[in-house]
């Protein structure tokens, strides 16, 4: 349970005058109300406690005269209300007598120390009445230190009050009037935070315990700034007090004085300067400087310093905040089960938080949805929506400053029953009527009958008018009988009655199992009879057992009869053939006679079958028959099962395990070759019989099943060719061969005479049947043959007619060579040409308009096919080949291009063009044999004719010319070229006629100025190209040039010299001319020309540039660039320049 927060004391007890007292709440209703003596027992006026032990004051009051329940406050002096300090140290108890009408009244002070001695008071009032008693407790103490320890920790809370305002643990010690009393004996005041300062912090725990110091950490904290000794100051007369204590909402001053009158100060709070505000006031009068905080707030709770210069001085301001008082106390309740209660109380403040509790368990919203929690202002409420009985108890609300409490009394509903439902006897077709009466008229309540609800239809009705309730029954009938209650809603209680019936007797017989047709009974030869028949009637009834005219009355033997209650029992113990017959019952009363006759039936398994042969074998199966037994065992047989057994085993295999109907049976899933042996057992309802003889060994094997999939492949005027599958079924008498068989159609099915086609057996799935003759129907059938015999026949579905079908011929000319057929020379060439057509069509080959020569080319011709077929092909091979497929005038053609290849010839002419610098330039001559096929490119390689090492300078470039670069000073360079097509580089190279010399600088150089004039007018070796790019993707057009002097170069768009755009980027490398744009734009394009120039001349080039958008389509065109790509084209055929 926690502990409210107690009341914020003033400072010293003449902090309210009289006057101020009076205004308080409580206080005018006390003056308002009429003194009258309420009270029956009060407070002793004088007691004298032990320091350390329990004391307890009662009060009582009588509220007979009182129109509402009085209200009791117990308070310490003038003012302090004891209610808010409830908790360990004080506990307060009241009790409700409700035959004398008096309340009682507790206060219980749990070990009292010196700090409880005073002045008390309790006051009671009701609305226009109050009464008060006064008393006075006097604390004697044997021990004085702890008198002194006490008083310096009364110091201590007012100083640190804010700071201890949650410890609960002394709520009851805030009273100064009993120190205030001059002691006997003046002691030395012992000051707690000396004792702190000067102490070891390993004795620390032992002081707070000593001196009862609750927050020893918030004390070190503050400890730890006030042991920090201030140093000597010249700039204060007066510093700041250690500390200040003042209330929210109330005026404080921090007061020092000053050396020097005209010196100005600064505010500073927690460590942040303050500007003078409404709030805060400062003033300086002379040598006295303050600091004014109007209306404190807990925000004022701080630690201040007044600042001149390098001097300063602290102290701590400690807000105290009043306790939330509880000023409408809880009320108790008494309710019974279903009603609503709310438990209210007013608090001092609004917005202020309750804790409510059941017993000592919090209560919260979320979790306890069976509570709900209520605020009106200063109203706080706690309903409870339909109370039960386990919400009996007591319940606190708590505010930080009170405590009040409540009890809940539940009580069950008590219903009173005027007229209790009394037991029926009807007849059939009467009418029952149950009726009640309770005190209650808004009662509802559930009718049952044997514990089961009884529902409303056509003859049962429920009826509720006032307090009556009533159940009718009309037409009653036998299952009406039986117990009727009546049950209350939200009562436990129950009105009971018992409805009898009336009838003549009747016999209930129940022959479960026994029963295979009305009123007979069968008994297995040997077992036991007892049938008990339920005998119904009122009164009970006489009941006499026959056989024929026979009466049984024997209680005891083989055949008696036994009698129970509302049971006649009939026993036959071992059931024999004598047993058999028609037996009576009959029972009789005054109200009437009944009788029930039986026939009881001795049955027994039935013999074994008879005559058990095999009638048939196939290749996993038998087929088995035999006799019915000669006796049933007087039961229908209901079918047989079967066993089987390989001959000379003991070991039987059940074949069947639910019971089979028929006399003749199929075996299955036999072995062939293997002798077996049967045996058949006969089935009743009673049981199994005894086995049969066994049969006669027997061994299954059969011929094979039906050939499948019989069809007609082909037709001429005088054949028909048949293709089937071979049968499912072959069995281990394999399959040595096939009979194909025909007959005319017409004629009756039974007359038809089929002819065997084929004189030995047939033994590939396919035949042709000749010698038909033309025009007729004729039906075809085929039998498979093994060592059994002939199989069941495969017949087509329907009869052919052999007459020749004629098909347009039709070449199916592959996928693969509808295009160019390349092979290489000496490869294989194999071409297979599907084609269709009837009758068979004449296939013929042409090589380019002519037949083709059969001593070059093998030819070879099917039904269904034509394969061209070449053994090592030949350059000569190479042509168009045409497959003409004719029938009569029709003709069907498909042309095939054939190309044989070979590698290429070396180039030719290979030469050096011309050297400078580090570079060569070659040219060559395509070779005169391309190998039959496209040269896709050229190989180059260098060697320098010291080493003589080749190395490759270009693979696969596509043009007769290169220029081989960072050729090395001083050396000689031979080349040469291989030629390259689809079957690789040509076997042999061709060697340039010439070297290239890479002169040195310095001497080759000057020998050559009087050997030749390099002079030389610009001239573009390689010119620009148009150009098509795409927007935002930087670009880049180049050209090349020659010529000596070196040529001044000039870039030029649209005939307008480019000057120094940062966005394009002029580069000459060696007579490599390259202009860079970067991320052109539409705007960029146009006509851009490159302009050459020296001393003897000049020359041009110029190319057109497109720029189009993103969203323009792609194109694959030649000169253009695709999306995404750079464009950087550089010419390497350049001259010195």
């Amino acid at each position: 349970m926690p502990e409210p927060v107690p009341a914020a004391k003033p400072e010293g007890d003449d902090a309210f005058p009289a006057d101020e007292a009076d205004s308080d709440g409580d206080w005018d209703e006390s003056q308002s109300t009429e003194l009258t003596g309420l009270f029956v027992e009060k407070p002793p006026e004088s007691v004298v406690a032990v320091a350390g032990t329990d004391v307890t004051f009662i009060a009582k009051v009588d509220s007979s005269t009182l129109t509402r329940k009085p209200t009791m406050k117990w308070l310490k002096g003038k003012w302090l209300d004891l209610g808010s300090k409830a908790g360990k140290h004080m506990q307060f108890k009241e009790t409700y007598d409700r035959n004398t009408k008096i309340y009682t009244y507790e206060m219980k002070i749990i070990k009292v120390v010196p700090g409880d001695a005073g002045g008390y008071r309790c006051e009671v009032t009701a609305k226009d009445k109050c009464d008060s008693s006064t008393f006075e407790i006097t604390v004697e103490v044997y021990d004085t230190k702890v008198n002194l320890i006490s008083c310096h920790i009364r110091r201590y809370e007012l100083v640190c009050f804010n700071t201890l305002r949650d410890a609960g643990e002394d709520e009851g010690d805030l009273d100064f009037s009993a120190l205030l009393k001059k002691p006997e004996k003046e002691e030395p005041a012992i000051d707690v935070w000396e004792l702190l300062k000067n102490a070891h912090p390993s004795e620390y725990e032992k002081i707070a315990f000593e001196y009862g110091i609750t927050d020893l950490r918030g004390m070190l904290k503050r400890l730890k700034k006030m042991k920090v000794e201030p140093k000597h100051s010249e700039a204060f007369l007066k510093k700041l007090e250690s500390c200040y204590s003042v209330e929210k909402g109330k005026k404080i001053v921090l007061r020092c004085e000053v050396v020097d009158p005209d010196v100005q100060v600064k505010w500073l709070k927690n460590g942040q300067e303050i500007k003078p505000s409404a709030k805060y006031v400062m003033e300086a009068n002379g040598n006295v400087r303050t600091l004014t905080i109007n209306k404190a707030t807990l925000a004022d709770d701080a630690a201040y310093e007044c600042v001149i210069g390098e001097d300063k001085c602290f102290t701590e301001v400690f807000v105290k905040e009043p306790p939330v008082t509880i000023t409408k106390l809880m009320d108790d309740y008494h309710v019974v089960v279903g009603e609503r209660v709310e438990f209210e109380i007013e608090v001092s403040e609004e917005g202020a938080h309750v804790m409510w509790f059941f017993e000592d368990q919090e209560l919260h919203k979320d979790k306890d949805t069976k509570f709900r929690f209520k605020k009106d202002g200063k109203k706080h409420t706690l309903i409870i929506q339909e109370a039960t009985l386990d919400d009996i108890g007591m319940y606190h609300a708590w505010t930080n400053g009170g405590h009040t409490k409540g009890e809940l009394e539940v009580e069950e509903k008590q219903l009173e029953v005027l007229q209790d439902i009394a037991d029926l006897t009807v007849r059939a077709t009467e009418q029952a009527l149950f009726k009640c009466e309770v005190s209650d008229d808004k009662v509802t309540g559930k009718w049952y009958k044997d514990g089961v609800e009884v529902l409303p239809n056509s003859r049962i009705k429920m009826t509720h008018i006032g307090r009556f309730h009533r159940l009718i029954i009309e037409d009653v009938k036998p299952e009406d009988a039986g117990d009727y209650t009546f049950v209350p809603d939200g009562y436990a209680l129950s009105l009971s009655a018992k409805l009898n019936f009336l009838d003549p007797p009747k016999i209930h017989l129940d022959t479960t199992g026994n029963m295979v047709s009305q009123n007979t009974i069968i008994v297995v030869a040997g077992n036991k009879l007892r049938l008990d028949v339920e005998i119904t009637g009122e009164p009970a009834p006489t009941v006499v057992w026959s056989k024929g005219d026979q009466v049984i009355t024997n209680a005891e033997g083989r055949v008696r009869v036994e009698a129970r209650k509302d049971l006649s029992c009939f026993v036959i113990e071992g059931a024999e053939r004598d047993d058999e017959g028609n037996y009576t019952i009959c029972v009789t009363n005054p109200a009437g006679e009944d009788k029930a006759m039986l026939f009881v039936k001795i049955v027994d398994v039935p013999d074994p079958p008879e005559h058990v042969k095999c009638t048939s074998v196939g290749e996993d199966s038998a087929t088995i028959t035999w006799e019915p037994p000669k006796f049933d065992g007087g039961a229908l047989i209901k079918g047989y099962l079967m066993e089987r057994k390989k001959k000379g085993s003991s070991r039987w295999t059940k074949l069947n395990f639910d019971v089979y109907e028929s006399t003749t049976y199929e075996a299955k899933r036999m072995i062939e070759g293997i002798f077996y042996e049967m045996r058949v057992f006969a089935v009743n309802s009673i049981g199994l019989s005894q086995p049969s003889l066994n049969s006669k060994p027997f061994m299954p094997i059969a011929p094979t099943s039906e050939p499948t999939r019989l069809t007609v492949h082909d037709v001429t005027d005088s054949t028909c060719t048949l293709k089937w599958l071979a049968p499912e079924k072959i069995g281990a008498g394999g399959l040595d061969g096939y009979i194909i068989e025909y007959c005319k159609e017409g004629g009756d099915q039974p007359t038809k005479r089929w002819v065997v086609a084929n004189q030995d057996l047939c033994e590939k799935q396919g035949y042709v049947v000749r010698g038909l003759p033309v025009g007729e129907k004729i039906n075809f059938r085929v039998v498979a043959v093994n060592i059994a015999g002939r199989s069941p026949p495969a017949i087509l579905s329907q009869p052919v007619t052999i007459r020749e079908i004629m098909e347009y011929p039709k070449i199916r000319l592959p996928r693969d060579l509808r295009t160019k057929y390349i092979r290489k020379v000496g490869e294989k060439v194999n071409l297979t040409i599907p084609f269709q057509g009837k009758p068979r069509p004449v296939a013929t080959w042409y090589k380019d308009g002519q037949p083709i020569d059969p001593k070059m080319v093998n030819v070879r011709n099917s039904n269904v096919d034509s394969i061209l077929f070449i053994r090592s092909a030949e350059r000569e091979h190479t042509g168009k080949y045409e497959l003409v497929l004719q029938i009569e005038n029709m003709e069907d053609r498909a042309t095939i291009d054939i190309r044989i290849v070979e590698k290429p010839g070396p180039p030719l002419k290979v030469r050096v063009t011309d050297v400078w610098g580090f570079n060569a330039a070659l040219e060559w001559d395509p070779p005169r044999d391309d190998g039959n096929c496209e040269i896709t490119g050229y190989t180059i390689q260098k060697a320098d004719l010291k080493t003589k090492d080749w190395f490759t300078v270009y693979e696969h470039n596509r043009r007769p010319n290169c220029t081989a670069s960072d050729l090395i000073m001083g050396n000689e360079y031979m080349f040469r070229v291989y030629s390259e097509n689809l079957c690789g580089l040509s076997e042999e190279p061709c060697h340039s006629k010439n070297t290239a010399v890479i002169a040195k600088t310095g001497v080759t150089v000057c020998l050559r100025v009087y050997e030749k004039d390099m002079c030389c007018v610009p001239k573009f070796t390689q010119p620009l190209v148009d150009r098509s790019v795409v927007a935002g993707y930087s670009t880049a057009i180049s050209c090349a040039v020659r010529g000596f002097p070196k040529p001044k170069i000039i870039w030029m768009k649209n005939k307008m010299i480019i000057g120094e755009d940062p966005k394009f980027l002029m580069q000459n490398n060696q007579g490599v001319l390259t202009l860079n744009i970067r991320k052109p734009s539409t705007f960029d394009g146009g006509k851009y020309s490159c302009l050459a120039v020296n001393e003897l001349g000049q020359d041009e080039v110029e190319c057109k540039l497109d720029v189009r958008g993103k969203d323009r389509k792609e194109r694959g065109t030649s000169g253009k660039v695709h999306l995404g790509s750079s464009i950087s084209l550089v010419v390497l055929n350049t001259d010195d320049y």
